[in-house]
Protein backbone atom coordinates (compact mmCIF):
# COMPACT_ATOMS: atom_id res chain seq x y z
CA UNK A 1 0.00 0.00 0.00
CA UNK A 2 1.43 3.33 -1.16
CA UNK A 3 1.31 6.52 1.30
CA UNK A 4 -1.42 8.02 -1.37
CA UNK A 5 -3.68 5.23 -0.79
CA UNK A 6 -4.07 5.94 2.89
CA UNK A 7 -7.41 8.32 3.18
CA UNK A 8 -6.23 10.36 6.75
CA UNK A 9 -9.95 11.92 7.03
CA UNK A 10 -11.46 8.72 6.77
CA UNK A 11 -8.99 6.92 9.21
CA UNK A 12 -9.85 9.89 12.31
CA UNK A 13 -13.50 9.25 11.14
CA UNK A 14 -13.16 5.71 12.39
CA UNK A 15 -11.20 6.79 15.35
CA UNK A 16 -14.26 8.48 16.47
CA UNK A 17 -16.51 6.08 16.39
CA UNK A 18 -14.08 3.88 18.13
CA UNK A 19 -14.09 6.30 21.26
CA UNK A 20 -18.02 4.98 22.23
CA UNK A 21 -18.25 2.55 24.62
CA UNK A 22 -20.15 0.80 26.73
CA UNK A 23 -18.69 3.35 29.68
CA UNK A 24 -18.84 6.18 27.21
CA UNK A 25 -21.91 6.61 25.61
CA UNK A 26 -22.09 9.73 25.43
CA UNK A 27 -19.20 12.36 24.39
CA UNK A 28 -18.62 15.53 24.18
CA UNK A 29 -15.98 17.45 21.32
CA UNK A 30 -13.24 17.75 24.21
CA UNK A 31 -13.73 14.28 25.09
CA UNK A 32 -13.54 12.89 21.62
CA UNK A 33 -10.53 15.24 21.39
CA UNK A 34 -8.44 13.61 23.94
CA UNK A 35 -9.26 9.63 23.60
CA UNK A 36 -8.63 10.17 20.42
CA UNK A 37 -5.53 12.47 19.89
CA UNK A 38 -7.04 14.54 17.31
CA UNK A 39 -7.67 18.39 17.48
CA UNK A 40 -10.49 19.70 18.51
CA UNK A 41 -11.34 21.01 15.56
CA UNK A 42 -11.00 17.81 13.20
CA UNK A 43 -12.99 15.54 16.37
CA UNK A 44 -15.86 18.67 15.77
CA UNK A 45 -15.79 18.01 12.05
CA UNK A 46 -15.91 13.90 12.64
CA UNK A 47 -18.70 14.36 14.90
CA UNK A 48 -21.02 16.76 12.90
CA UNK A 49 -20.41 14.47 9.88
CA UNK A 50 -21.57 11.47 11.61
CA UNK A 51 -24.60 13.24 13.01
CA UNK A 52 -25.59 14.90 9.64
CA UNK A 53 -25.56 11.22 8.25
CA UNK A 54 -27.53 9.86 11.05
CA UNK A 55 -24.62 8.21 12.70
CA UNK A 56 -25.30 10.32 15.44
CA UNK A 57 -26.91 12.45 17.70
CA UNK A 58 -26.37 15.71 19.22
CA UNK A 59 -27.72 17.43 21.93
CA UNK A 60 -25.65 20.61 21.52
CA UNK A 61 -23.62 19.28 23.83
CA UNK A 62 -22.72 15.69 23.83
CA UNK A 63 -22.96 13.04 21.15
CA UNK A 64 -24.35 9.65 21.26
CA UNK A 65 -24.26 7.32 18.15
CA UNK A 66 -27.54 6.14 16.76
CA UNK A 67 -28.63 2.62 15.84
CA UNK A 68 -27.55 3.17 12.52
CA UNK A 69 -24.28 2.89 13.31
CA UNK A 70 -25.08 -1.12 13.80
CA UNK A 71 -25.43 -1.50 10.44
CA UNK A 72 -21.26 -1.52 10.15
CA UNK A 73 -20.69 -4.01 12.36
CA UNK A 74 -23.69 -6.02 10.99
CA UNK A 75 -21.86 -5.66 7.36
CA UNK A 76 -19.40 -8.12 8.94
CA UNK A 77 -21.09 -10.44 10.61
CA UNK A 78 -23.46 -10.60 7.62
CA UNK A 79 -20.70 -10.96 4.99
CA UNK A 80 -18.96 -13.87 6.97
CA UNK A 81 -20.51 -17.32 6.91
CA UNK A 82 -18.99 -18.24 10.07
CA UNK A 83 -21.72 -16.92 12.55
CA UNK A 84 -24.02 -19.06 10.97
CA UNK A 85 -22.16 -22.00 10.28
CA UNK A 86 -21.35 -22.08 14.09
CA UNK A 87 -24.69 -21.50 15.84
CA UNK A 88 -26.57 -24.60 15.05
CA UNK A 89 -23.12 -26.57 16.59
CA UNK A 90 -23.17 -24.25 19.66
CA UNK A 91 -26.88 -24.74 20.30
CA UNK A 92 -26.67 -28.48 20.56
CA UNK A 93 -23.55 -28.31 22.56
CA UNK A 94 -25.12 -26.04 24.78
CA UNK A 95 -27.69 -28.17 25.04
CA UNK A 96 -26.02 -31.25 25.75
CA UNK A 97 -23.72 -30.28 28.37
CA UNK A 98 -26.68 -27.42 30.27
CA UNK A 99 -23.92 -24.27 30.25
CA UNK A 100 -23.45 -21.81 28.00
CA UNK A 101 -21.26 -21.89 24.76
CA UNK A 102 -19.71 -18.93 22.86
CA UNK A 103 -17.68 -18.38 20.20
CA UNK A 104 -15.31 -15.37 18.61
CA UNK A 105 -12.46 -14.72 16.54
CA UNK A 106 -9.13 -12.44 17.62
CA UNK A 107 -9.57 -8.85 16.64
CA UNK A 108 -5.76 -7.24 17.50
CA UNK A 109 -5.50 -7.50 21.04
CA UNK A 110 -9.05 -8.27 21.89
CA UNK A 111 -11.69 -11.12 20.88
CA UNK A 112 -15.00 -10.56 19.36
CA UNK A 113 -18.06 -12.77 19.96
CA UNK A 114 -19.33 -13.77 16.85
CA UNK A 115 -22.14 -16.18 18.00
CA UNK A 116 -23.11 -17.29 21.68
CA UNK A 117 -25.99 -19.83 22.86
CA UNK A 118 -26.64 -18.92 26.12
CA UNK A 119 -28.43 -21.45 29.06
CA UNK A 120 -27.79 -19.44 31.86
CA UNK A 121 -26.60 -15.68 33.02
CA UNK A 122 -23.10 -16.26 34.41
CA UNK A 123 -21.94 -12.90 33.84
CA UNK A 124 -22.57 -9.43 35.18
CA UNK A 125 -22.01 -8.19 31.74
CA UNK A 126 -24.64 -9.39 29.02
CA UNK A 127 -22.56 -11.27 26.24
CA UNK A 128 -23.81 -11.40 22.97
CA UNK A 129 -22.26 -10.99 18.74
CA UNK A 130 -20.21 -8.27 18.44
CA UNK A 131 -19.43 -7.74 22.43
CA UNK A 132 -15.42 -7.43 22.90
CA UNK A 133 -13.25 -8.65 25.75
CA UNK A 134 -9.59 -8.89 26.47
CA UNK A 135 -7.62 -12.00 24.69
CA UNK A 136 -5.43 -12.18 27.74
CA UNK A 137 -7.77 -12.99 30.43
CA UNK A 138 -10.57 -14.53 28.13
CA UNK A 139 -10.17 -18.55 27.68
CA UNK A 140 -11.18 -18.16 24.18
CA UNK A 141 -8.52 -15.13 23.58
CA UNK A 142 -5.76 -17.22 24.86
CA UNK A 143 -6.59 -20.29 22.74
CA UNK A 144 -6.50 -18.10 20.13
CA UNK A 145 -2.78 -16.19 20.88
CA UNK A 146 -1.59 -19.53 21.75
CA UNK A 147 -2.39 -20.45 17.84
CA UNK A 148 0.01 -17.71 17.22
CA UNK A 149 4.01 -17.40 16.95
CA UNK A 150 5.08 -16.74 20.37
CA UNK A 151 6.59 -12.96 18.76
CA UNK A 152 2.96 -12.29 17.79
CA UNK A 153 1.19 -13.21 20.41
CA UNK A 154 3.70 -11.77 22.80
CA UNK A 155 3.40 -8.51 20.79
CA UNK A 156 -0.58 -8.53 20.82
CA UNK A 157 -0.12 -8.67 24.67
CA UNK A 158 2.44 -5.75 24.89
CA UNK A 159 -0.49 -3.86 23.27
CA UNK A 160 -3.42 -4.60 26.01
CA UNK A 161 -3.20 -2.54 29.06
CA UNK A 162 -2.96 -5.43 31.49
CA UNK A 163 -5.94 -4.79 33.98
CA UNK A 164 -6.71 -7.24 36.99
CA UNK A 165 -10.95 -7.91 36.61
CA UNK A 166 -10.13 -9.83 39.45
CA UNK A 167 -7.58 -10.65 42.53
CA UNK A 168 -6.81 -13.64 39.72
CA UNK A 169 -6.40 -12.22 37.09
CA UNK A 170 -2.59 -12.83 35.44
CA UNK A 171 -1.10 -9.27 34.18
CA UNK A 172 2.48 -10.11 34.15
CA UNK A 173 3.78 -11.01 30.50
CA UNK A 174 5.74 -13.76 31.66
CA UNK A 175 3.74 -15.51 33.20
CA UNK A 176 1.25 -14.99 30.50
CA UNK A 177 3.73 -15.78 27.45
CA UNK A 178 3.99 -18.83 29.99
CA UNK A 179 0.72 -19.56 29.84
CA UNK A 180 -0.02 -19.28 26.31
CA UNK A 181 2.79 -21.60 25.46
CA UNK A 182 1.59 -24.19 27.52
CA UNK A 183 -2.13 -23.39 26.14
CA UNK A 184 -0.56 -24.66 22.94
CA UNK A 185 0.99 -27.55 23.89
CA UNK A 186 -1.89 -28.89 25.95
CA UNK A 187 -4.49 -27.82 22.78
CA UNK A 188 -6.94 -25.97 25.33
CA UNK A 189 -7.01 -23.03 27.90
CA UNK A 190 -8.91 -22.55 31.02
CA UNK A 191 -9.72 -19.46 33.01
CA UNK A 192 -10.23 -19.79 36.73
CA UNK A 193 -12.30 -16.46 38.01
CA UNK A 194 -9.58 -14.40 36.02
CA UNK A 195 -12.02 -12.34 33.87
CA UNK A 196 -15.24 -12.34 36.90
CA UNK A 197 -15.11 -13.64 40.03
CA UNK A 198 -17.33 -17.00 40.25
CA UNK A 199 -16.71 -17.69 36.60
CA UNK A 200 -14.83 -20.69 34.66
CA UNK A 201 -14.57 -21.40 31.32
CA UNK A 202 -12.79 -23.89 28.84
CA UNK A 203 -11.70 -23.39 25.29
CA UNK A 204 -10.62 -24.84 21.89
CA UNK A 205 -9.67 -23.18 19.05
CA UNK A 206 -11.60 -24.10 15.66
CA UNK A 207 -9.30 -24.99 12.58
CA UNK A 208 -9.79 -25.05 9.50
CA UNK A 209 -8.51 -27.58 6.69
CA UNK A 210 -5.19 -25.65 6.08
CA UNK A 211 -4.85 -26.06 9.69
CA UNK A 212 -5.18 -22.65 10.60
CA UNK A 213 -6.85 -21.36 13.41
CA UNK A 214 -10.38 -19.20 12.39
CA UNK A 215 -12.38 -18.75 15.91
CA UNK A 216 -12.55 -20.42 18.94
CA UNK A 217 -15.49 -22.15 20.78
CA UNK A 218 -15.72 -22.07 24.77
CA UNK A 219 -17.86 -23.64 27.51
CA UNK A 220 -18.53 -21.15 30.48
CA UNK A 221 -19.94 -22.54 33.93
CA UNK A 222 -20.21 -21.24 37.70
CA UNK A 223 -16.98 -21.62 39.85
CA UNK A 224 -19.39 -22.97 42.94
CA UNK A 225 -20.85 -25.48 40.67
CA UNK A 226 -17.67 -26.36 38.93
CA UNK A 227 -14.07 -26.17 39.93
CA UNK A 228 -11.58 -25.06 37.08
CA UNK A 229 -9.49 -28.13 37.56
CA UNK A 230 -12.80 -30.14 36.53
CA UNK A 231 -13.74 -27.98 33.32
CA UNK A 232 -11.31 -30.69 30.95
CA UNK A 233 -12.62 -33.33 32.35
CA UNK A 234 -16.52 -32.78 31.84
CA UNK A 235 -16.36 -30.33 28.80
CA UNK A 236 -13.09 -31.06 26.77
CA UNK A 237 -14.34 -34.05 24.83
CA UNK A 238 -17.75 -32.67 23.76
CA UNK A 239 -15.62 -29.17 22.83
CA UNK A 240 -13.30 -31.01 20.45
CA UNK A 241 -16.21 -33.18 19.02
CA UNK A 242 -17.64 -29.96 18.12
CA UNK A 243 -14.34 -28.60 16.65
CA UNK A 244 -13.59 -31.92 14.92
CA UNK A 245 -17.44 -31.52 13.33
CA UNK A 246 -17.06 -27.74 12.14
CA UNK A 247 -13.27 -28.54 10.33
CA UNK A 248 -14.33 -29.34 7.18
CA UNK A 249 -16.67 -26.87 6.93
CA UNK A 250 -14.63 -23.85 7.78
CA UNK A 251 -13.24 -21.94 4.54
Amino acid sequence: MRDTDFIGGFAKGLRVIEAFGENRPRLSIADVSKLTGLDRATARRCLLTLSELGYADYDGKFFALTPKILRLGHAYLSATPLPHIIQPFLDRLSDDVGQSASASVLDGAEIVYIARASQRRVMSINLMPGSRLPAYCASMGRILLASLGDDEAQALISQSPLHAFTPHTMTDPDLLMNEIRQVRVQGYAVIDQELELGLCSIAVALVNGRGRAVAAINIGAPAAQLEAQQLAERYLRPLREVATQLRPLLA
